[in-house]
């Protein structure tokens, strides 16, 4: 392979990865507009959060079956189809009229944002790049931030012109002019003579542990103690990231702000996320992994404690850094520390065992936010709930450790 020709190869389907990933972006369009298909369709909050019930179980039905289909056909296939996905989802939601309507379409957007998600860009970045994969995955998912950062401003914009249907069908628009073009003609897997070479990569004290390190499969992983307190801080981390944010900007709407400008700091909040996923991305193989962990997860819970005295001078703007940058360096350092305490071999089945707890905490999280508020009329009690399990959290993070065959316990 030629080295100058194959490292922009490289480069441009990277930066084709990363527009791919806007798309999960989209998603944050029903944020923006909670307030406003509320009252016009006469739902509550509750039913309205409701919507994450089958959005999630989609996505956790629809990550194996993406898995085998990007094996079988390639990523660019399966991202073209879920962008395709997306936009019809997104075209289903502008016509919707009933609570069965927008559940249904829940599902489809399920199975598009699983299918633009992290198992086919990851797999095409990491096979494109051996030296430094934890920076690269971490350029590859700030796609996610760009798009998430960009859409709520971009929406309010057209709704405040037209409607939210028509904000809706702009979007589908745009995915298709966007994202289409790069997953059909810029994504793609290297060939055999353009597949990146192991040598000359700083090996780092964990590319040596992760190779000398036994490895534990899924059966040894739910013996240990680790694996469950991974779950249940996974359960307590969706709890509280998709309660925030399915009500932040209903939240500073109801605080005051106008529907663009809590559109814009919401915005802003995603898009300090890319400084997260940058640095922890950077740093992945630098520092150590539990010391990692547990700084990240000690930024959650500031971030949810921030949220309690928001009404205060300068809390706003230090919450929104903070939670920005906290709950997107999650992301990239979770299988990080999958890899630190299960071993490589068996990480993938480890971690879709662990991301069950999307499900449960991400459904719960949002329903138990509008609840409160349709009940009490505020989320305060909500957002006490949410700093107090992250406190929860950080204790039960101490006790996480490197589990090998020997430490495995029944």
């Amino acid at each position: 392979m030629e080295p100058r020709r194959g490292r922009g190869r490289a480069v441009w389907v990277l930066v084709g990865c990363v527009v791919c990933q806007m798309g999960l972006g989209f998603s944050y369009v029903f944020t923006t507009f909670l307030k406003p298909i509320v009252a016009e369709l006469g739902w509550t909050r509750t039913a309205f959060s409701g919507a994450g019930g089958p959005l999630l179980l989609s996505m956790a039905l629809a990550a194996p079956l993406i898995g085998n289909l990007a094996d079988r056909f390639g990523p660019r296939r399966v991202l073209a189809l879920s962008t395709l996905l997306l936009a019809a989802a997104l075209a289903s939601f502008a016509a919707m009229q009933s609570l069965t309507h927008f559940y249904a379409t829940s599902l489809l957007l399920g199975l598009a944002l699983t299918g633009l998600g992290d198992i086919p860009v990851g797999a095409v970045a990491s096979r494109w790049f051996a030296k430094s994969r934890g920076l690269v995955l971490g350029v590859v998912y700030v796609g996610s931030n760009i798009g998430g950062s960009l859409v709520p401003i971009a929406a309010t914009a057209v709704a405040a012109r037209a409607s939210w249907r028509a904000a809706l069908c702009v979007l589908a628009a745009a995915a298709l002019a966007l994202i289409l073009p790069f997953a059909l003609f810029v994504v793609r897997e290297p060939r055999v003579d353009e597949q990146p070479s192991e040598e000359g990569r700083a090996p780092g004290r964990a590319l040596l542990a992760e190779a000398e390190a036994p490895s534990l499969d899924l059966a040894a992983a739910l013996r240990t103690r680790t694996f469950w307190i991974l779950a249940v801080v996974l359960f307590a981390f969706y709890f509280y990231y998709l309660g925030v944010i399915n009500h932040l900007i209903a939240f500073l709407s109801d605080s005051g702000f106008s529907d663009p400008a809590a559109a814009r700091r919401f915005g802003g909040a995603v898009a300090v996320g890319i400084v997260g996923k940058l640095a922890i991305g950077a740093l992945a193989d630098r520092i150590p992994k539990k010391t990692a962990l547990l700084a990240n997860f000690a930024l959650v819970l500031l971030a949810s404690v921030l949220l309690l005295f928001v009404g205060r001078p300068g809390v706003l703007l230090a919450f929104l850094v903070v939670h920005g940058f906290a709950v997107a360096a999650e992301n990239v350092l979770l299988p990080l520390i999958v890899v630190e305490a299960f071993g490589v071999a068996h990480m993938a089945q480890i971690y879709g065992a662990l991301m069950f707890a999307l499900l449960p905490g991400g459904v719960l999280g949002p329903i138990f936010a509008a609840r409160l508020y349709d009940t009490l009329g505020s989320y305060d009690l909500a957002f006490t709930t949410f700093a107090a399990l992250n406190a929860l959290s950080l204790g039960l993070l101490c006790f996480v450790r490197a589990e090998r065959p020997a430490t495995a316990r029944r």
